[in-house]
């Protein structure tokens, strides 16, 4: 079986330089090509030195020269979509990590891939334990009536509350199936950070984290915490390699991981 055929939007970003290196030591996958905005030179050296990979600012050329059959993004939503829009044109899959994505480009995401008849995999984390935290949370949800949510990156990252802050808030509610039950407030009044129907999420920011989400649920005399942390960025390649293997498999969107894991059939 040969190789998925890959390029990365955003490959000399953080992410962006973790996925050309998992790609190149993936057996079933193969890095062809590179696409950054400030692109040079024209190629980009492989991991081990013994050979580069055509780099350029413009996606149209790269998806000429390569025909790649998926194309990963780790960017932002203003530079994502317009990717998108292009790389479907040319019949290609989708691997999406970017976060800040609103409900309507999400939307379009959807319409598009169908329209062309290729896949999309988006997911607002792709580390498995991230992915596992929220299941729990999701199954949590069911018996406790408070909740509150903290995550924690380095100063970075560009959206607050996060994606996966957010999409773990909006899996609690669907699998309550009611709005969460605030804490009454002392005189204090302190803040109870961004609401989303019950559930209080509070953004910390600071040098030194990478990225972190504690779920914190009460119920009358007791407790319930479940936290992620993320050591290094190299815990979401796992995650993205099973996308890129999967996508090729499907048309249409797939949004999470816990799909291609098997979760939604455990809810």
């Amino acid at each position: 079986m040969k190789p998925v055929r890959v390029i990365v939007n955003g490959a000399l970003g953080r992410m962006g330089q973790e996925v050309i290196s998992a790609l190149y030591h993936e057996p079933e996958t193969q890095p062809v090509g590179a696409v950054e905005l400030k692109a040079s030179p024209n190629h980009l050296e492989l991991p081990d030195g013994s050979g580069t990979i055509p780099l350029s600012s413009d996606l149209e050329y790269i998806l000429h020269l390569t025909k790649p059959e998926v194309m990963v993004d780790f960017t932002t939503a203003r530079a994502t979509m317009p990717a998108v829009r292009t790389a479907t044109k040319h019949g290609v899959n989708l691997v999406i990590g970017t976060t800040g994505l609103t409900a309507d480009e999400t939307a379009e995401i959807d319409r598009l891939v169908t329209a062309h008849k290729v896949g999309a995999v988006v997911a607002p984390n792709f580390a498995l334990g991230a992915v596992l935290m929220m299941h729990l949370a999701r199954i949590a949800a069911k018996y406790l009536d408070c909740a509150e949510i903290i995550e924690l990156h380095h100063p970075q990252k560009i959206d607050a509350p996060s994606g996966t802050a957010l999409s773990t808030a909006r899996a609690m509610l669907a699998a309550k199936g009611k709005p969460f039950t605030q804490a009454p407030l002392g005189e204090a009044s302190p803040s109870r950070g961004q609401q989303l129907e019950g559930i209080a999420i509070h953004s910390v920011r600071l040098p030194g984290l990478l990225a972190h989400q504690e779920v914190l649920l009460g119920g009358p005399g007791q407790t319930l915490s479940i936290r992620h942390d993320t050591i290094s960025r190299q815990c979401y390649m796992p995650g993205v390699m099973l996308a890129i293997k999967e996508v090729v498999k499907h048309q249409g969107l797939i949004y999470g991981l816990d799909t291609l894991l098997g979760l939604q059939e455990e809810q």
